[in-house]
């Protein structure tokens, strides 16, 4: 019988108290298995505090090439930054600069590297990767996550190709079908070296909107492993003061916490697991051996 796992990580741990806050709250009484940090967050030391004690969670780090502080000088990273030495504000754009030549590929790897090295050196073990806005899956870019996943043993990496966007406006799901052919290539990419990634992703088309209702109707469409992407929140007024996505951080949260999803899950005959593949019971032991 072909398996059906789904893995449910919690983005963005590390950006503010109340991600981070809401992250471990919804894998503690809800469904969140894994969770990525961000390696460039002002309360990544908080993060690290809360995720001590989380040690069924498994984490991974969260590249950012866009929206937050570079971990390199600027000087090292001038094709990534801005005047005021700033990564760039949104994957738009990056991709302009990107589709004009001025992204350097060896900029990328010295700042993706700085980030993992500093998630590393705060005590953490990365078991997967992913990107902020989901740029890490360009080409070229990519190129360099898969080289650092070998580099840090990095298992794992997300391939971002959602194909649940019924509902969305049209310009949406014009921009999550462009992302889902570039990570359909990157996954082969992947495969092909060694990296683990799921067979389909759902919940980027519904960023910090997840609500009860949509989590239940997603779990139809889950298939193979599944990797679903979640932003949960605690405090989302406070949130919204430093990054004004417009999500419901708070509802969020509650729906991964609601047992109806968990549930649902389980009269679906899904596994609900982490990055780590579930340990399988170990077969009986045969005959001794003839003396």
């Amino acid at each position: 019988m072909t398996l059906t796992r789904l893995i449910v990580t919690a983005d963005d741990v590390g950006l503010h108290r109340g991600m981070t806050e809401g992250a471990v709250r919804a894998h503690r009484e809800g469904i969140v298995t894994a969770c990525s940090v961000a390696a460039a967050g002002a309360d990544l030391g908080h993060a690290v505090d809360l995720l001590r004690g989380c040690p069924d969670l498994d984490v991974g780090v969260h590249l950012a090439l866009v929206e937050l502080a570079p971990m390199s000088p600027p000087s090292r990273i001038p094709s990534l930054t801005d005047g005021r030495g700033m990564l760039l504000p949104s994957h738009r754009a990056f991709a302009i600069r990107y589709a004009l030549g001025r992204v350097s590929t060896a900029e990328v790897e010295v700042e993706m590297r700085a980030q993992i090295e500093r998630v590393l050196a705060a005590g953490l073990s990365l078991r997967h990767v992913n990107g902020h806005q989901h740029v890490h899956v360009l080409p070229g870019v990519f190129d360099v996550v898969v080289r650092l996943a070998a580099d840090y043993h990095i298992p794992y990496v997300r391939i971002p190709d959602d194909r649940a966007t019924a509902g969305a406006p049209l310009a949406r799901r014009a921009a999550i079908s462009a992302l889902g052919r570039l990570a359909r290539r990157a996954r082969a990419r992947a495969l092909a070296a060694g990296l683990r990634a799921s067979d389909r992703t759902i919940g980027i088309a519904d960023a910090g909107h997840l609500d009860t209702a949509r989590l239940l109707r997603l779990l139809a469409l889950v298939e193979g492993e599944t990797e679903l992407v979640a932003h949960p929140g605690i405090g989302g007024a406070s949130i919204e003061q430093s990054y004004r996505w417009g999500y419901a951080w708070d509802a969020e949260t509650d729906a991964l916490c609601d047992p109806r999803v968990r549930d649902a899950i389980a009269r679906a005959g899904i596994e609900l697991g982490g990055i780590r593949p579930t340990p399988r019971a170990a077969a009986p032991p045969g005959p001794p051996p003839a003396p």
